[in-house]
Formats: C-alpha cells, sequence, structure tokens
C-alpha cells in the first residue's frame, strides 16, 4: 500500500530510540521528512543518518518536553525547516514506578510533566499549521498501563490514561479541520527500556533477561513480546493518506493482554 508520505513534514519525539526511532525510521522510509528529537543528541544524530539512508530526510533538535520553551523551539525550528507540520507523532515519556503505599506525589507530577503535558503541548503547538493545510495526522503513543493499573505502575498509568482522554477531546476539536488524532496502547515491547526494566528483576531473580523476556511473551495469546517495527509500522498508516476514517481512537498492540470491552 502506497501510504501516500512522500514529502509529508513530521515530527517524532522521543525519536532518539525505542519506538520513537522505529517511528521515525518508518515515516522515513515513505519519503517523509522527519524531525527527531529528544534529550540526547548523539542519539539523534545516529536516527537522523539513518533517516537519511532510508530515502527520507531527515533533522534533529535536542529538546526537554518538560519545558514549554523547548516544546515552541522544536515546532518552530521544524516548521521553518520543512514549510510546514503535517504530522505529529507523540513517543516521548515515561516514569518511574513505585508502590503506591509509600508513593510520593512528586513522582506523580514528575511522569505526568512530559507525557501527558508535552503530549498536549506538542499537540496544541502543531494544529495550527496543520489547519492552513486542512490536513493533519496526531498519533500518540500511550501505552497499555493507562487502562491496566497496578499497585506499582501508578504513575505511568496515570499518565496514559490522561494522554487517551486528550486523543479524544483532541478529536472531537479537530475533526473538522482534516485533522485525525489517535493513539496506540502497546503492551510489553523490546525495546532497550523494557529490557533494562526486565534486567532488574532478572537480576533479582538471578535469572537471565531473555528468559524472562520470553516467559512474559508466552503468556500473551500473542505468544511473544511485539517488536517496536511492529509498532512504528501501525503508527505510520495512522500517519497517512489511506487512513481517512479513523477518529480519536485507541489502538491496542498488547499481544491480546487486553480483557476488557473495547
Amino acid at each position: 500500500m502506497d501510504l501516500k508520505l512522500h514529502g509529508k513534514r513530521a515530527i517524532v519525539t522521543g525519536g532518539s530510540r525505542g519506538i520513537g526511532r522505529c517511528c521515525a525510521l518508518a515515516l522515513a522510509r515513505e519519503g517523509a521528512r522527519v524531525c527527531v528529537t529528544a534529550r540526547s543528541r548523539d542519539l539523534l544524530d545516529e536516527v537522523v543518518r539513518e533517516m537519511n539512508a532510508a530515502a527520507g530526510e531527515g533533522r534533529a533538535v535536542a529538546a526537554d518536553l518538560v519545558s514549554l520553551e523547548d516544546c515552541r523551539r522544536v515546532v518552530r525550528e521544524t516548521a521553518d525547516a520543512f514549510g510546514g507540520i503535517d504530522i505529529l507523532v507523540n513517543c516521548a515519556g515515561a516514569a518511574r514506578g513505585g508502590d503506591i503505599l509509600g508513593l510520593p506525589a512528586e513522582q506523580i507530577d514528575e511522569g505526568m510533566a512530559l507525557k501527558a503535558h508535552g503530549y498536549l503541548r506538542m499537540s496544541q503547538l502543531v494544529i495550527p499549521y496543520m489547519r492552513e493545510n486542512r490536513w493533519g495526522r496526531i498519533v500518540h503513543i500511550a501505552g497499555s498501563a493507562g487502562t491496566s493499573p497496578g499497585r506499582d505502575n501508578i504513575p505511568l498509568s496515570l499518565a496514559n490514561i490522561a494522554v487517551l482522554n486528550c486523543t479524544r477531546a483532541l478529536s472531537d476539536a479537530v475533526s473538522g479541520d482534516g485533522i485525525l488524532v489517535n493513539a496506540i496502547c502497546p503492551g510489553l515491547t523490546n525495546t532497550q527500556r523494557a529490557r533494562d526494566v526486565q534486567q532488574a528483576e532478572a537480576d533479582r531473580q538471578d535469572r537471565d533477561v531473555e528468559e524472562l523476556l520470553r516467559e512474559a511473551g508466552e503468556k500473551l495469546p500473542a505468544g511473544r513480546i511485539a517488536e517496536p517495527e511492529e509498532i512504528a509500522a501501525v503508527a505510520a498508516f495512522l500517519a497517512s493518506e489511506p487512513c481517512s476514517y479513523v477518529f480519536g481512537t485507541a489502538v491496542y498492540m498488547d499481544g491480546g493482554e487486553r480483557r476488557g470491552t473495547p
């Protein structure tokens, strides 16, 4: 399928590694012009080289999206370089876990600041550019923790459910302008961050991290955990021209783990 992304102008936040990096590369392979942003300049430069080699046009802006001014700078520099913005893929942000019985409220604020607040700020800032062309796509990588709260993941769960609520509200606000806003909720995915988290548990149990990841995948209906490229493929579709009738929804890519009513 031709996604008709050639020449489209995109921003991918959290684009230096993991799912964000794969989303940036997926868009670049379709011929999009992509600006990646994250805190680490060295990692961003590596992604830019890969995007340029993949037929896209890449650039990078190192920024901390907790800062409103940094959000503004990323959008301004991208629009100046590309002449506008058509696509935003929000993938920045994680949150430290901790047992809810001893969890400091400040840790919840920390998780919300980058993910929920950062996603909303970036969306608000790019929408005027999309309205100019009566076309735009916003894709939020929200994570399945938003609908799967546990005693040890509340900061992440609250940040993700806020993203899902914003996804619906933003979609209602801009659907008449030709802008589609949707979310993807991945489950456990084979990223370096997931490996780092699982490594801590593997060390505690004196086991191999590969064994833990394999066991986690075997518990799913899919029989395995996701690869970040699989998430990126769906993100590219949601950012595309053929995606023309998907509004304010969340696509759960959790290998069948979610049991609730859609």
